[in-house]
């Protein structure tokens, strides 16, 4: 297997750009366009366990606008061949001083693209803060 091809990397790092654009604008058609539509898509979020992409919607589309802005540490994507790859990060909210947030999702190439088919959020306490 051929593991971080550049072309595929570039692919996959735009398409996690696009995601983070829509979710700090709170772009939910686009947020909604970069998941796998399908019933076995997943979403761990940091306070629910959302299953399939019709909860995933539905989450997104009743969520607050407020308070999304965040910056992005240790951001790593690993492509594995050209058809799968992992995104994982850390992010910090202005909101939220003294804790770290965890974002890792699982990119899968479909005919319409790249797509989210599982993703996982958590914050914990940041370990770095003083």
């Amino acid at each position: 297997m051929d593991i971080d091809l550049p072309e595929v990397m570039a692919e996959v790092r735009a398409a996690f750009e696009r995601y983070e654009r829509a979710l700090v604008g709170n772009d939910v058609a686009g947020l909604d366009a970069l998941f796998w539509d399908d019933a076995r898509t997943i979403r761990y979020g940091s306070g629910e366990n959302l299953y399939g992409i019709e909860a995933i919607r539905t989450f997104r589309a009743a969520r607050s606008p407020v308070g999304l802005e965040r910056t992005l540490d240790g951001t790593v994507i690993t492509t594995y061949g050209r058809d799968m790859a992992v995104a994982s990060t850390l992010f910090r909210r202005a909101n939220a001083p003294g804790r770290v947030g965890r974002q890792m999702q699982t990119w899968i190439r479909t005919p319409d693209g790249w797509k989210v088919a599982a993703a996982h959020v958590s914050v914990i306490d940041d370990p770095s803060a003083p």
